[in-house]
Protein backbone atom coordinates (compact mmCIF):
# COMPACT_ATOMS: atom_id res chain seq x y z
CA UNK A 1 0.00 0.00 0.00
CA UNK A 2 3.23 2.52 1.12
CA UNK A 3 4.45 1.21 -2.72
CA UNK A 4 0.89 2.54 -4.42
CA UNK A 5 0.72 6.00 -2.37
CA UNK A 6 4.35 6.59 -2.94
CA UNK A 7 3.89 6.43 -6.73
CA UNK A 8 0.65 8.42 -6.67
CA UNK A 9 2.65 11.06 -4.64
CA UNK A 10 5.61 10.99 -7.53
CA UNK A 11 3.05 11.07 -10.35
CA UNK A 12 1.23 14.65 -8.84
CA UNK A 13 4.84 15.89 -7.86
CA UNK A 14 5.28 15.35 -11.77
CA UNK A 15 2.48 16.72 -13.17
CA UNK A 16 3.34 19.87 -10.88
CA UNK A 17 6.84 20.25 -12.04
CA UNK A 18 5.26 20.13 -15.85
CA UNK A 19 2.47 22.20 -15.07
CA UNK A 20 3.31 25.86 -15.51
CA UNK A 21 1.46 29.15 -15.72
CA UNK A 22 2.34 32.15 -18.35
CA UNK A 23 1.48 35.56 -18.80
CA UNK A 24 0.50 36.55 -22.65
CA UNK A 25 1.00 40.32 -22.98
CA UNK A 26 -1.14 41.81 -25.90
CA UNK A 27 0.16 45.77 -26.90
CA UNK A 28 -2.74 47.05 -29.16
CA UNK A 29 -2.14 50.19 -31.17
CA UNK A 30 -5.04 51.78 -33.18
CA UNK A 31 -5.58 54.87 -36.08
CA UNK A 32 -2.00 55.59 -36.06
CA UNK A 33 -2.83 58.07 -38.77
CA UNK A 34 0.77 58.27 -40.19
CA UNK A 35 2.15 59.47 -36.94
CA UNK A 36 5.58 58.04 -35.92
CA UNK A 37 7.55 61.65 -34.87
CA UNK A 38 6.12 63.41 -31.85
CA UNK A 39 4.79 66.68 -33.92
CA UNK A 40 1.88 68.59 -34.64
CA UNK A 41 2.70 68.68 -38.31
CA UNK A 42 -0.13 72.54 -38.24
CA UNK A 43 2.36 73.56 -35.76
CA UNK A 44 5.62 71.77 -36.14
CA UNK A 45 5.34 71.89 -32.67
CA UNK A 46 6.44 68.74 -30.03
CA UNK A 47 2.97 67.01 -29.32
CA UNK A 48 2.56 63.56 -27.22
CA UNK A 49 2.28 61.21 -30.60
CA UNK A 50 3.60 59.05 -32.63
CA UNK A 51 5.18 55.33 -33.38
CA UNK A 52 8.33 56.02 -31.86
CA UNK A 53 7.10 57.14 -28.64
CA UNK A 54 4.99 54.03 -28.67
CA UNK A 55 8.12 51.82 -29.32
CA UNK A 56 9.53 53.10 -26.38
CA UNK A 57 6.59 51.94 -24.12
CA UNK A 58 6.97 48.70 -26.19
CA UNK A 59 10.17 48.02 -25.25
CA UNK A 60 9.88 48.49 -21.77
CA UNK A 61 6.97 45.77 -21.59
CA UNK A 62 9.20 43.26 -23.30
CA UNK A 63 12.15 44.02 -20.94
CA UNK A 64 9.40 42.99 -18.32
CA UNK A 65 7.62 40.02 -20.25
CA UNK A 66 9.02 38.39 -23.79
CA UNK A 67 5.53 37.04 -24.29
CA UNK A 68 4.63 39.78 -26.04
CA UNK A 69 1.82 40.32 -29.24
CA UNK A 70 2.25 43.71 -30.62
CA UNK A 71 -1.00 44.13 -32.95
CA UNK A 72 -2.64 47.31 -34.87
CA UNK A 73 -5.98 47.88 -35.47
CA UNK A 74 -5.84 49.98 -38.76
CA UNK A 75 -6.44 53.23 -40.01
CA UNK A 76 -2.76 53.39 -40.87
CA UNK A 77 -1.48 54.61 -43.88
CA UNK A 78 -2.96 58.25 -43.94
CA UNK A 79 -3.56 60.87 -41.78
CA UNK A 80 -0.39 62.90 -42.08
CA UNK A 81 1.88 65.11 -44.44
CA UNK A 82 4.41 62.48 -44.15
CA UNK A 83 1.81 59.59 -45.49
CA UNK A 84 0.24 62.08 -48.11
CA UNK A 85 4.04 63.09 -49.50
CA UNK A 86 4.46 59.00 -49.47
CA UNK A 87 1.57 58.27 -51.03
CA UNK A 88 1.21 61.20 -53.78
CA UNK A 89 4.70 62.39 -54.56
CA UNK A 90 7.16 59.95 -54.08
CA UNK A 91 5.69 56.64 -53.76
CA UNK A 92 8.69 54.71 -55.04
CA UNK A 93 10.54 54.05 -51.44
CA UNK A 94 8.74 51.49 -48.83
CA UNK A 95 5.89 53.40 -46.80
CA UNK A 96 7.38 54.81 -43.86
CA UNK A 97 4.71 53.46 -41.52
CA UNK A 98 5.23 49.83 -42.36
CA UNK A 99 9.27 50.20 -42.88
CA UNK A 100 9.01 51.36 -39.06
CA UNK A 101 6.25 48.60 -37.83
CA UNK A 102 8.22 45.95 -39.33
CA UNK A 103 11.31 47.25 -37.00
CA UNK A 104 8.74 47.28 -34.23
CA UNK A 105 8.18 43.72 -34.58
CA UNK A 106 4.12 44.10 -35.42
CA UNK A 107 2.72 40.82 -35.69
CA UNK A 108 -0.24 41.76 -37.84
CA UNK A 109 -1.94 44.82 -38.91
CA UNK A 110 -5.86 44.90 -39.13
CA UNK A 111 -7.57 46.93 -42.42
CA UNK A 112 -8.98 50.20 -41.61
CA UNK A 113 -11.60 52.37 -43.77
CA UNK A 114 -8.63 54.74 -44.46
CA UNK A 115 -6.62 52.36 -45.78
CA UNK A 116 -8.31 52.69 -49.22
CA UNK A 117 -8.08 56.22 -49.18
CA UNK A 118 -5.24 56.55 -51.82
CA UNK A 119 -6.57 53.72 -54.11
CA UNK A 120 -5.87 50.00 -54.00
CA UNK A 121 -2.24 50.10 -55.98
CA UNK A 122 -1.32 52.36 -53.07
CA UNK A 123 -2.72 49.92 -50.22
CA UNK A 124 -1.18 46.77 -51.84
CA UNK A 125 2.42 48.16 -52.09
CA UNK A 126 2.22 49.06 -48.12
CA UNK A 127 0.58 45.57 -47.76
CA UNK A 128 3.73 43.85 -49.82
CA UNK A 129 6.26 45.52 -47.98
CA UNK A 130 5.09 44.66 -44.68
CA UNK A 131 6.41 41.47 -42.96
CA UNK A 132 3.19 41.28 -41.02
CA UNK A 133 -0.12 39.89 -42.68
CA UNK A 134 -2.57 42.96 -43.03
CA UNK A 135 -6.13 41.01 -41.65
CA UNK A 136 -9.66 41.24 -42.80
CA UNK A 137 -12.23 38.18 -42.91
CA UNK A 138 -15.14 40.44 -43.97
CA UNK A 139 -14.11 42.44 -46.77
CA UNK A 140 -13.91 39.54 -49.56
CA UNK A 141 -14.15 40.04 -53.50
CA UNK A 142 -16.82 41.36 -54.75
CA UNK A 143 -19.78 38.65 -55.57
CA UNK A 144 -18.43 36.12 -53.27
CA UNK A 145 -17.80 35.21 -49.84
CA UNK A 146 -14.41 34.75 -50.44
CA UNK A 147 -11.72 37.23 -48.30
CA UNK A 148 -9.89 39.27 -49.92
CA UNK A 149 -7.25 39.99 -47.73
CA UNK A 150 -5.50 37.47 -44.95
CA UNK A 151 -8.72 36.51 -42.67
CA UNK A 152 -6.61 35.58 -39.55
CA UNK A 153 -3.18 34.59 -38.22
CA UNK A 154 -1.94 31.79 -36.15
CA UNK A 155 1.13 32.63 -33.90
CA UNK A 156 2.58 30.25 -31.38
CA UNK A 157 3.81 32.24 -27.97
CA UNK A 158 6.28 29.98 -25.80
CA UNK A 159 3.83 26.74 -26.18
CA UNK A 160 0.50 28.64 -26.51
CA UNK A 161 -1.52 29.11 -29.87
CA UNK A 162 -2.80 31.94 -30.33
CA UNK A 163 -5.42 32.84 -32.87
CA UNK A 164 -5.81 36.12 -34.08
CA UNK A 165 -9.02 37.09 -36.60
CA UNK A 166 -9.26 40.55 -38.18
CA UNK A 167 -12.37 42.29 -39.15
CA UNK A 168 -13.62 45.61 -40.34
CA UNK A 169 -16.51 48.34 -40.01
CA UNK A 170 -18.50 47.55 -43.02
CA UNK A 171 -19.59 51.08 -43.23
CA UNK A 172 -16.44 51.80 -45.36
CA UNK A 173 -19.15 52.18 -48.76
CA UNK A 174 -20.61 54.84 -47.18
CA UNK A 175 -17.57 56.77 -47.20
CA UNK A 176 -15.13 56.06 -49.40
CA UNK A 177 -14.56 57.02 -53.40
CA UNK A 178 -16.13 53.76 -55.11
CA UNK A 179 -13.35 53.31 -57.65
CA UNK A 180 -11.31 52.58 -54.60
CA UNK A 181 -13.37 50.20 -53.42
CA UNK A 182 -14.47 48.25 -56.70
CA UNK A 183 -13.54 45.06 -56.33
CA UNK A 184 -14.77 44.35 -52.73
CA UNK A 185 -18.01 43.55 -50.80
CA UNK A 186 -18.02 44.40 -46.89
CA UNK A 187 -19.84 41.67 -44.78
CA UNK A 188 -21.44 41.96 -41.47
CA UNK A 189 -18.47 41.56 -39.41
CA UNK A 190 -20.44 39.58 -36.30
CA UNK A 191 -21.82 36.85 -38.81
CA UNK A 192 -18.38 36.43 -40.57
CA UNK A 193 -16.91 36.41 -36.92
CA UNK A 194 -19.13 33.36 -36.05
CA UNK A 195 -17.90 31.49 -38.52
CA UNK A 196 -13.92 31.94 -37.97
CA UNK A 197 -13.88 32.40 -34.38
CA UNK A 198 -15.21 28.51 -34.63
CA UNK A 199 -12.43 27.63 -37.70
CA UNK A 200 -10.05 28.73 -34.76
CA UNK A 201 -11.47 27.11 -32.21
CA UNK A 202 -12.12 23.65 -33.88
CA UNK A 203 -9.84 23.31 -36.88
CA UNK A 204 -6.74 25.68 -35.49
CA UNK A 205 -7.09 24.14 -32.48
CA UNK A 206 -5.74 27.50 -31.10
CA UNK A 207 -5.71 28.11 -27.06
CA UNK A 208 -6.46 32.18 -26.94
CA UNK A 209 -9.02 33.89 -29.74
CA UNK A 210 -8.07 37.66 -30.37
CA UNK A 211 -10.14 39.59 -32.40
CA UNK A 212 -8.98 42.88 -33.85
CA UNK A 213 -11.71 45.06 -35.21
CA UNK A 214 -11.65 48.60 -36.77
CA UNK A 215 -14.63 49.41 -35.71
CA UNK A 216 -15.97 50.67 -31.99
CA UNK A 217 -18.39 50.10 -29.28
CA UNK A 218 -21.74 51.01 -30.19
CA UNK A 219 -23.27 50.56 -26.82
CA UNK A 220 -22.07 51.71 -23.40
CA UNK A 221 -19.99 49.28 -21.58
CA UNK A 222 -21.65 48.79 -18.31
CA UNK A 223 -25.35 49.62 -19.06
CA UNK A 224 -25.54 47.81 -22.83
CA UNK A 225 -27.34 51.11 -23.61
CA UNK A 226 -27.05 52.29 -27.18
CA UNK A 227 -24.77 55.34 -27.11
CA UNK A 228 -25.20 56.19 -30.74
CA UNK A 229 -27.54 55.52 -33.69
CA UNK A 230 -27.11 51.48 -34.52
CA UNK A 231 -26.19 51.76 -37.87
CA UNK A 232 -24.00 48.89 -37.98
CA UNK A 233 -20.98 51.36 -38.45
CA UNK A 234 -19.72 50.07 -34.71
CA UNK A 235 -20.53 46.47 -34.15
CA UNK A 236 -18.09 45.91 -31.22
CA UNK A 237 -20.94 45.54 -28.14
CA UNK A 238 -22.62 43.04 -30.76
CA UNK A 239 -19.77 41.05 -31.26
CA UNK A 240 -19.16 40.06 -27.54
CA UNK A 241 -23.05 39.40 -26.93
CA UNK A 242 -23.26 37.08 -29.66
CA UNK A 243 -19.95 35.85 -30.59
CA UNK A 244 -19.00 32.70 -28.39
CA UNK A 245 -15.32 32.40 -27.53
CA UNK A 246 -13.66 35.53 -27.79
CA UNK A 247 -10.46 36.18 -25.20
CA UNK A 248 -9.89 39.20 -26.19
CA UNK A 249 -11.22 42.59 -28.29
CA UNK A 250 -9.29 44.93 -29.38
CA UNK A 251 -10.96 48.10 -31.26
CA UNK A 252 -10.59 50.83 -32.94
CA UNK A 253 -12.36 53.76 -35.54
CA UNK A 254 -13.67 55.63 -32.94
CA UNK A 255 -10.53 57.12 -31.40
CA UNK A 256 -12.09 56.72 -27.85
CA UNK A 257 -9.88 55.45 -24.75
CA UNK A 258 -11.22 52.44 -23.55
CA UNK A 259 -9.64 49.33 -21.08
CA UNK A 260 -12.98 48.15 -19.82
CA UNK A 261 -13.87 44.34 -19.43
CA UNK A 262 -17.11 43.77 -21.60
CA UNK A 263 -18.72 40.23 -20.18
CA UNK A 264 -15.96 39.33 -18.80
CA UNK A 265 -13.70 39.85 -21.92
CA UNK A 266 -10.53 42.85 -22.14
CA UNK A 267 -11.26 45.14 -24.45
CA UNK A 268 -9.06 48.01 -25.47
CA UNK A 269 -8.94 51.35 -27.83
CA UNK A 270 -5.91 53.12 -27.11
CA UNK A 271 -7.24 56.69 -28.66
CA UNK A 272 -5.62 57.62 -31.73
CA UNK A 273 -2.31 59.17 -33.74
CA UNK A 274 -0.01 57.00 -31.12
CA UNK A 275 -1.51 58.76 -28.04
CA UNK A 276 -1.65 55.76 -26.14
CA UNK A 277 -1.10 52.40 -26.21
CA UNK A 278 -3.44 49.37 -25.27
CA UNK A 279 -2.50 46.65 -22.89
CA UNK A 280 -3.90 43.17 -22.54
CA UNK A 281 -2.08 40.58 -19.86
CA UNK A 282 -3.55 37.20 -19.97
CA UNK A 283 -2.60 34.59 -17.29
CA UNK A 284 -2.64 31.37 -18.85
CA UNK A 285 -2.17 27.92 -16.76
CA UNK A 286 -2.05 24.26 -18.44
CA UNK A 287 -2.03 22.01 -15.23
CA UNK A 288 -5.34 20.67 -16.82
CA UNK A 289 -3.27 19.17 -19.91
CA UNK A 290 -4.69 22.60 -21.93
CA UNK A 291 -3.85 26.21 -21.70
CA UNK A 292 -7.02 28.23 -19.77
CA UNK A 293 -7.09 31.77 -18.96
CA UNK A 294 -7.38 32.49 -15.18
CA UNK A 295 -6.33 35.81 -15.02
CA UNK A 296 -7.20 39.00 -17.10
CA UNK A 297 -6.00 42.78 -16.89
CA UNK A 298 -6.43 45.45 -19.15
CA UNK A 299 -4.75 49.12 -19.13
CA UNK A 300 -3.90 51.76 -21.18
CA UNK A 301 -0.61 52.88 -21.37
CA UNK A 302 0.16 56.96 -22.31
CA UNK A 303 3.03 58.02 -24.26
CA UNK A 304 2.77 61.34 -22.46
CA UNK A 305 6.43 63.05 -21.51
CA UNK A 306 7.83 59.39 -22.68
CA UNK A 307 11.06 60.08 -24.71
CA UNK A 308 10.60 59.24 -28.06
CA UNK A 309 13.06 56.16 -29.49
CA UNK A 310 16.03 57.13 -31.15
CA UNK A 311 16.28 54.11 -33.67
CA UNK A 312 12.32 55.18 -34.75
CA UNK A 313 13.12 58.84 -35.68
CA UNK A 314 16.77 57.77 -37.30
CA UNK A 315 14.37 55.17 -39.63
CA UNK A 316 12.35 57.45 -40.80
CA UNK A 317 14.00 60.73 -40.54
CA UNK A 318 15.11 61.32 -44.41
CA UNK A 319 11.14 60.89 -45.13
CA UNK A 320 10.69 63.41 -42.79
CA UNK A 321 13.54 65.65 -43.95
CA UNK A 322 11.84 65.73 -47.58
CA UNK A 323 8.33 66.20 -46.07
CA UNK A 324 8.91 69.54 -43.88
CA UNK A 325 11.10 70.45 -46.79
CA UNK A 326 7.99 70.19 -49.01
CA UNK A 327 5.51 71.80 -46.32
CA UNK A 328 7.68 74.82 -45.66
CA UNK A 329 7.18 76.16 -49.30
CA UNK A 330 5.39 79.25 -49.20
CA UNK A 331 2.88 79.25 -51.94
CA UNK A 332 0.89 82.64 -51.69
CA UNK A 333 0.11 85.54 -49.89
CA UNK A 334 -2.79 86.27 -47.33
CA UNK A 335 -3.89 89.47 -47.04
CA UNK A 336 -6.02 89.45 -43.76
CA UNK A 337 -6.50 86.48 -41.39
CA UNK A 338 -8.09 83.06 -42.09
CA UNK A 339 -7.48 82.21 -38.69
CA UNK A 340 -10.26 80.16 -35.99
CA UNK A 341 -9.97 81.58 -32.86
CA UNK A 342 -12.35 79.74 -31.42
CA UNK A 343 -13.96 76.48 -33.30
CA UNK A 344 -17.51 77.16 -31.48
CA UNK A 345 -17.97 81.00 -33.17
CA UNK A 346 -16.57 79.58 -36.30
CA UNK A 347 -19.82 77.31 -36.02
CA UNK A 348 -22.39 80.27 -35.17
CA UNK A 349 -21.23 82.21 -37.85
CA UNK A 350 -20.07 82.74 -41.42
CA UNK A 351 -15.93 82.44 -40.92
CA UNK A 352 -13.47 83.58 -43.85
CA UNK A 353 -12.09 80.23 -43.45
CA UNK A 354 -14.73 77.93 -44.06
CA UNK A 355 -16.25 80.34 -46.90
CA UNK A 356 -12.94 80.42 -48.50
CA UNK A 357 -12.92 76.46 -48.37
CA UNK A 358 -16.38 76.16 -50.10
CA UNK A 359 -15.64 79.45 -52.27
CA UNK A 360 -12.52 76.94 -53.99
CA UNK A 361 -14.91 74.31 -53.79
CA UNK A 362 -17.42 76.22 -56.15
CA UNK A 363 -14.41 77.28 -58.37
CA UNK A 364 -13.47 74.59 -59.54
CA UNK A 365 -16.54 72.34 -59.74
CA UNK A 366 -18.59 75.14 -61.22
CA UNK A 367 -21.67 74.74 -58.44
CA UNK A 368 -23.28 77.20 -56.97
CA UNK A 369 -24.10 75.73 -53.80
CA UNK A 370 -21.04 74.26 -51.39
CA UNK A 371 -20.79 73.05 -48.04
CA UNK A 372 -17.65 72.43 -45.67
CA UNK A 373 -16.97 71.39 -42.71
CA UNK A 374 -14.14 72.32 -39.76
CA UNK A 375 -12.86 69.06 -39.24
CA UNK A 376 -11.95 69.31 -35.71
CA UNK A 377 -10.95 71.52 -33.06
CA UNK A 378 -7.59 72.06 -33.59
CA UNK A 379 -7.51 73.94 -37.08
CA UNK A 380 -6.73 77.05 -36.45
CA UNK A 381 -6.54 78.54 -40.23
CA UNK A 382 -3.60 80.72 -41.08
CA UNK A 383 -3.18 84.75 -40.25
CA UNK A 384 -1.78 87.61 -42.43
CA UNK A 385 1.24 86.94 -44.57
CA UNK A 386 2.50 83.94 -46.43
CA UNK A 387 0.54 80.94 -46.97
CA UNK A 388 2.71 77.28 -46.71
CA UNK A 389 1.49 73.63 -47.87
CA UNK A 390 2.12 73.13 -44.07
CA UNK A 391 -0.83 75.94 -43.35
CA UNK A 392 -3.26 73.91 -46.26
CA UNK A 393 -2.75 70.46 -45.24
CA UNK A 394 -3.35 71.52 -41.66
CA UNK A 395 -6.49 72.65 -42.44
CA UNK A 396 -7.92 70.03 -45.22
CA UNK A 397 -6.65 66.93 -43.40
CA UNK A 398 -8.35 64.18 -45.65
CA UNK A 399 -7.59 63.26 -49.11
CA UNK A 400 -11.19 63.78 -50.08
CA UNK A 401 -12.49 64.85 -53.98
CA UNK A 402 -15.43 66.66 -54.83
CA UNK A 403 -18.14 65.75 -56.13
CA UNK A 404 -21.52 67.72 -57.52
CA UNK A 405 -24.91 65.88 -57.22
CA UNK A 406 -28.35 66.69 -58.13
CA UNK A 407 -30.83 66.99 -54.87
CA UNK A 408 -33.87 68.99 -54.54
CA UNK A 409 -34.23 70.98 -52.04
CA UNK A 410 -35.75 69.03 -49.34
CA UNK A 411 -32.37 66.83 -49.31
CA UNK A 412 -30.60 70.62 -48.46
CA UNK A 413 -33.13 71.18 -45.79
CA UNK A 414 -32.65 67.75 -44.47
CA UNK A 415 -28.72 68.28 -44.48
CA UNK A 416 -29.02 71.68 -42.80
CA UNK A 417 -31.83 69.89 -39.92
CA UNK A 418 -28.77 67.57 -39.52
CA UNK A 419 -26.45 69.83 -39.05
CA UNK A 420 -28.54 71.91 -37.10
CA UNK A 421 -29.13 69.37 -34.28
CA UNK A 422 -25.01 69.75 -33.61
CA UNK A 423 -26.29 72.25 -30.80
CA UNK A 424 -28.12 72.41 -27.79
CA UNK A 425 -29.71 75.66 -26.57
CA UNK A 426 -31.06 76.14 -22.95
CA UNK A 427 -32.70 79.45 -23.15
CA UNK A 428 -29.79 81.07 -22.09
CA UNK A 429 -26.44 78.96 -23.49
CA UNK A 430 -25.80 77.45 -26.54
CA UNK A 431 -23.30 74.13 -26.29
CA UNK A 432 -22.03 71.23 -28.79
CA UNK A 433 -24.97 68.57 -28.28
CA UNK A 434 -23.41 65.95 -26.21
CA UNK A 435 -24.52 63.38 -28.91
CA UNK A 436 -22.16 64.84 -31.16
CA UNK A 437 -18.96 64.50 -28.90
CA UNK A 438 -19.88 61.24 -27.40
CA UNK A 439 -18.12 58.52 -27.32
CA UNK A 440 -16.25 59.96 -30.75
CA UNK A 441 -16.15 63.58 -31.57
CA UNK A 442 -18.23 63.94 -35.35
CA UNK A 443 -17.07 67.82 -35.60
CA UNK A 444 -16.23 66.81 -39.37
CA UNK A 445 -20.19 66.18 -39.28
CA UNK A 446 -21.36 69.87 -39.39
CA UNK A 447 -21.15 71.41 -42.26
CA UNK A 448 -21.53 75.23 -43.44
CA UNK A 449 -23.13 76.18 -46.54
CA UNK A 450 -22.43 78.96 -49.46
CA UNK A 451 -23.88 79.90 -52.03
CA UNK A 452 -27.49 79.96 -50.10
CA UNK A 453 -28.54 82.06 -47.61
CA UNK A 454 -30.31 80.55 -44.27
CA UNK A 455 -30.72 81.04 -40.44
CA UNK A 456 -30.26 78.16 -37.75
CA UNK A 457 -32.74 79.19 -34.93
CA UNK A 458 -31.73 77.21 -32.31
CA UNK A 459 -34.93 78.21 -29.84
CA UNK A 460 -36.84 75.56 -32.45
CA UNK A 461 -37.24 72.01 -31.76
CA UNK A 462 -34.61 69.87 -33.71
CA UNK A 463 -35.83 69.15 -37.00
CA UNK A 464 -37.30 72.39 -37.46
CA UNK A 465 -34.53 74.63 -37.04
CA UNK A 466 -33.86 76.01 -40.44
CA UNK A 467 -35.40 79.26 -41.27
CA UNK A 468 -35.68 81.86 -44.13
CA UNK A 469 -33.83 78.94 -46.79
CA UNK A 470 -33.16 80.98 -50.03
CA UNK A 471 -31.11 80.17 -53.45
CA UNK A 472 -29.83 83.56 -55.66
CA UNK A 473 -32.70 85.86 -53.48
CA UNK A 474 -35.99 83.47 -53.74
CA UNK A 475 -36.97 80.50 -51.35
CA UNK A 476 -35.77 77.34 -52.11
CA UNK A 477 -38.20 74.86 -53.04
CA UNK A 478 -38.36 71.39 -51.89
CA UNK A 479 -39.40 69.99 -54.96
CA UNK A 480 -36.97 72.03 -57.17
CA UNK A 481 -33.58 69.91 -58.32
CA UNK A 482 -30.40 72.26 -57.58
CA UNK A 483 -26.57 71.20 -58.13
CA UNK A 484 -24.19 71.38 -54.70
CA UNK A 485 -20.74 70.56 -53.99
CA UNK A 486 -19.60 68.13 -51.60
CA UNK A 487 -16.58 65.86 -50.55
CA UNK A 488 -16.77 62.52 -51.90
CA UNK A 489 -17.75 61.53 -48.28
CA UNK A 490 -20.68 63.44 -47.56
CA UNK A 491 -21.69 62.80 -51.26
CA UNK A 492 -21.57 59.20 -50.46
CA UNK A 493 -24.21 59.78 -47.32
CA UNK A 494 -21.28 59.59 -44.93
CA UNK A 495 -22.06 61.02 -41.56
CA UNK A 496 -25.46 60.40 -41.44
CA UNK A 497 -26.53 62.33 -44.40
CA UNK A 498 -28.23 59.54 -46.30
CA UNK A 499 -30.68 62.38 -48.12
CA UNK A 500 -27.31 62.31 -50.36
CA UNK A 501 -26.65 58.53 -50.92
CA UNK A 502 -27.47 57.31 -54.76
CA UNK A 503 -28.16 60.72 -56.18
CA UNK A 504 -27.27 61.92 -59.52
CA UNK A 505 -23.73 62.45 -59.98
CA UNK A 506 -23.75 65.59 -62.52
CA UNK A 507 -20.00 65.56 -62.28
CA UNK A 508 -16.66 65.13 -60.09
CA UNK A 509 -13.73 66.70 -59.43
CA UNK A 510 -10.58 64.35 -58.93
CA UNK A 511 -8.01 66.26 -57.59
CA UNK A 512 -7.87 66.28 -54.03
CA UNK A 513 -9.35 69.37 -51.90
CA UNK A 514 -5.83 70.12 -50.49
CA UNK A 515 -4.50 70.39 -53.78
CA UNK A 516 -7.20 72.61 -54.83
CA UNK A 517 -6.87 74.82 -52.20
CA UNK A 518 -2.76 75.31 -52.79
CA UNK A 519 -3.60 75.52 -57.02
CA UNK A 520 -6.36 78.46 -55.87
CA UNK A 521 -3.92 80.05 -53.68
CA UNK A 522 -1.16 79.96 -56.20
CA UNK A 523 -3.09 80.84 -59.28
CA UNK A 524 -4.19 84.03 -57.35
CA UNK A 525 -1.15 84.74 -55.05
CA UNK A 526 -2.71 87.11 -53.07
CA UNK A 527 -6.15 85.92 -51.13
CA UNK A 528 -8.25 88.48 -49.09
CA UNK A 529 -11.00 87.07 -46.49
CA UNK A 530 -14.36 87.41 -47.20
CA UNK A 531 -17.60 86.97 -45.88
CA UNK A 532 -20.62 87.58 -46.86
CA UNK A 533 -22.83 86.64 -44.20
CA UNK A 534 -25.10 84.30 -45.80
CA UNK A 535 -25.96 82.20 -42.89
CA UNK A 536 -25.36 82.15 -38.94
CA UNK A 537 -27.14 80.72 -35.65
CA UNK A 538 -29.76 82.63 -34.08
CA UNK A 539 -32.64 82.90 -31.85
CA UNK A 540 -36.31 83.76 -32.26
CA UNK A 541 -37.04 87.15 -30.73
CA UNK A 542 -39.83 90.17 -31.08
CA UNK A 543 -38.99 93.64 -30.38
CA UNK A 544 -41.87 95.83 -28.97
CA UNK A 545 -41.71 99.04 -31.20
CA UNK A 546 -41.07 101.88 -29.22
CA UNK A 547 -41.87 105.61 -29.85
CA UNK A 548 -39.35 106.66 -32.22
CA UNK A 549 -38.32 103.47 -33.41
CA UNK A 550 -37.26 102.62 -37.07
CA UNK A 551 -36.82 99.81 -38.98
CA UNK A 552 -33.13 100.99 -39.45
CA UNK A 553 -32.62 101.49 -35.87
CA UNK A 554 -34.21 98.54 -34.63
CA UNK A 555 -32.14 96.55 -37.59
CA UNK A 556 -28.77 98.14 -36.17
CA UNK A 557 -29.84 97.30 -32.91
CA UNK A 558 -29.78 93.59 -33.65
CA UNK A 559 -27.25 93.59 -36.35
CA UNK A 560 -29.35 92.53 -39.31
CA UNK A 561 -30.90 94.54 -42.25
CA UNK A 562 -34.17 96.27 -42.78
CA UNK A 563 -34.51 93.75 -45.67
CA UNK A 564 -34.27 90.78 -43.42
CA UNK A 565 -36.96 92.29 -41.19
CA UNK A 566 -39.47 93.19 -44.35
CA UNK A 567 -38.83 89.32 -45.59
CA UNK A 568 -39.66 88.01 -41.68
CA UNK A 569 -42.59 90.47 -41.41
CA UNK A 570 -44.77 90.30 -44.48
CA UNK A 571 -47.23 92.21 -42.80
CA UNK A 572 -45.20 95.50 -42.76
CA UNK A 573 -46.51 97.48 -46.00
CA UNK A 574 -44.71 100.54 -45.73
CA UNK A 575 -41.10 100.05 -44.08
CA UNK A 576 -41.76 103.64 -43.05
CA UNK A 577 -44.51 103.33 -41.08
CA UNK A 578 -44.40 101.59 -38.10
CA UNK A 579 -46.40 102.33 -34.79
CA UNK A 580 -45.34 101.35 -31.12
CA UNK A 581 -46.47 98.13 -29.53
CA UNK A 582 -46.25 96.59 -32.80
CA UNK A 583 -44.41 93.26 -32.05
CA UNK A 584 -41.67 93.37 -34.54
CA UNK A 585 -39.84 88.94 -35.40
CA UNK A 586 -36.09 89.01 -35.23
CA UNK A 587 -33.69 86.32 -35.93
CA UNK A 588 -31.11 87.73 -33.67
CA UNK A 589 -27.74 86.88 -34.40
CA UNK A 590 -26.82 84.62 -30.90
CA UNK A 591 -23.01 85.50 -31.17
CA UNK A 592 -24.52 89.87 -30.99
CA UNK A 593 -26.41 88.45 -27.94
CA UNK A 594 -22.56 87.38 -26.03
CA UNK A 595 -21.05 90.75 -27.43
CA UNK A 596 -23.60 92.60 -26.24
CA UNK A 597 -23.53 92.16 -22.37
Amino acid sequence: MKKVLSVLLLLVLAALLVAQTLTLTILHTSDLHGNIFPINYATNKPSDVGLAKIYTLVKAVRSENPNVLLIDTGDLIQGTPLEYYHARIENDSPDPMVLVMNHMGFKASVLGNHEFNYGMNILKKAISEAEFPFLSANIVKKGTDQPYFKPYVVLEVSGVKVGLLGLTTKFIPNWEDPKNIAELDFLDPVEVAKKYVKILREEEKVDVVIVGYHGGLERDPESGEPTEELTGENQGYQLLQEVPGIDALLTGHQHRSLAVMIKGVPVTQPSNWGQELGRIDLVLDNSSGSWKIVDKKVTLLSTKGVEADQEILSLAQSYEDKVQKWLDQPIGWAEGDFYVEDPLSARLEDHPLIEFINRVQMYYSKAKISSAALFNNDIKGWKEGPITLRDINAVYIYPNTLKVLKVTGKDIKDALELSASYFDYDGNEITVNKSWVEPKPRHYNYDMWEGIHYIIDVSKPVGQRIVDLTFEGKPVEMDKEYEIVLNNYRAGGGGGYTMFKGKPVVREVMMEVAELMADYVMQHKTIRPTVNHNWYVGIETYHVVEPGDTLSFIARSYDVSVKDILRWNPWIENPDLIYPGQKILIYEPYLRTILSF
